[in-house]
C-alpha cells in the first residue's frame, strides 16, 4: 500500500515565547515491512533542524527557535510504501521454553521489565493467569490471544485517562485509549516472560469519513527467536498489515514522544495536533536508458 502522511503540530502561546528548543520523532522508520519513500519537516518559524538516531534506531529531529514567537508550527509530510501480511515471512511458532533458552532474549532485558508506564505490579501477571487460563500455547498465539483479552474486556474511551496514565491504572479503570490498551497489552506479555516493544506511528482508517481528522495510533509488538518483531494491534484485535505504518519504538510511551520541548515565555494558550493518512498512487517506475 502507498500512503502519504501529513502531521501537523500547533502551539499557541498566550504571549510571547522564546529559547524554544525541540525533538521530534515524526519520520517513519525503514525496515522489512515499510519503505519511507520521502520526507520533509517543515516549521514556522522558520528553523534548521539536525536529525539523529536514538538507542532504539528512531530518527530525531531536533531544532531551537531563539526569537520571541506566538506560535509555533511542526508539520511533518511523508510518503510510505507498506508490504502486505501476505508477502511477509510467515510467523514460526515457537514455544515459550525456546524463548526462555533462546540466547537473543538475554539481549532484550529492557523489553520485559519494568518500564516508566509498564511497571510490572502483581495485577498485570494475575491478568496475563486469567487470559491464558486455558495454559499456554506457541508465544506468538499466547501475544495474540492477550490482545484480544484486552480487546473485548476494555472499553475504548477517549478523555477516561491522560498521557501520564500507566499501565496498572488503565488495568483497574478497565478502560482508555490506543495508548493505555497498548501498555496493558506489553504489561502482560512482560509478566509472563515475553519481550514487547511499544510501536507508535498511524493507522489508514479505510472506514474514515471525508475530510474526518485521524489521530496518530500505537500497537505492540513482540519478540520471536529466530525471526525478530512481529506487531499486534489490542485497540482493533488484529495483526499489524499494511495499513500501519510505524514511526517509532521504545520501552513504553516515555521513549517515543512524536513531539517534545521546552521553551521560556507565556504558557501555551492551547496545542492542536492534526493527523491524516491517504491512499496514493505508487510511483511510476524510472526508465533505464538502454546502452
Amino acid at each position: 500500500m502507498h500512503l502519504r502522511l501529513l502531521h501537523r503540530t500547533t502551539f499557541t502561546y498566550a504571549g510571547k515565547a522564546q529559547e524554544s528548543f525541540n525533538e521530534v520523532r515524526l519520520r517513519p522508520r525503514e525496515d522489512a515491512t515499510q519503505h519511507c519513500r520521502d520526507f520533509a519537516l517543515h516549521l514556522t518559524p522558520t528553523a534548521t533542524p539536525l536529525e539523529y538516531d536514538d538507542l532504539h534506531g528512531n530518527s530525531i529531529h531536533y531544532f531551537d527557535v531563539p526569537d520571541a514567537h506566538s506560535k509555533l508550527i511542526i508539520e511533518a509530510v511523508s510518503t510510505v510504501d507498506t508490504v502486505p501480511l501476505a508477502d511477509r515471512p510467515p510467523v514460526p511458532s515457537v514455544l515459550s521454553s525456546d524463548l526462555e533458552n533462546s540466547p537473543e532474549r538475554e539481549m532484550l532485558a529492557e523489553f520485559y521489565t519494568s518500564s516508566h508506564y509498564v511497571p510490572l505490579e502483581v495485577e498485570l501477571w494475575r491478568e496475563a493467569q486469567d487470559a491464558l487460563a486455558d495454559g499456554r500455547g506457541d508465544v506468538w498465539g499466547d501475544v495474540r490471544r492477550l490482545g484480544g483479552h484486552i480487546y473485548r474486556t476494555f472499553a475504548y474511551t477517549p478523555n477516561a485517562t491522560g498521557v501520564n496514565t500507566r499501565a496498572n491504572d488503565a488495568l483497574k479503570l478497565r478502560m482508555g485509549v490506543c495508548q493505555d490498551f497498548a501498555h496493558v497489552h506489553l504489561g502482560l506479555c512482560r509478566s509472563l516472560g515475553i519481550p514487547a516493544r511499544y510501536v507508535s506511528g498511524y493507522f489508514f482508517n479505510t472506514t474514515r469519513r471525508p475530510r474526518e481528522i485521524e489521530a496518530s495510533h500505537a500497537w505492540i509488538e513482540a519478540y520471536l527467536p529466530g525471526h525478530g518483531w512481529v506487531a499486534y494491534d489490542p485497540t482493533h484485535d488484529r495483526i499489524a498489515d499494511d495499513r500501519y505504518v510505524k514511526v517509532a519504538v521504545g520501552r513504553d510511551y516515555a521513549d517515543i514522544r512524536p513531539v517534545n520541548g521546552t521553551y521560556r515565555g507565556a504558557p501555551t494558550r492551547s496545542l492542536k495536533v492534526e493527523v491524516t493518512v491517504r491512499e496514493t498512487t505508487a510511483p511510476a517506475a524510472t526508465a533505464v536508458p538502454t546502452p
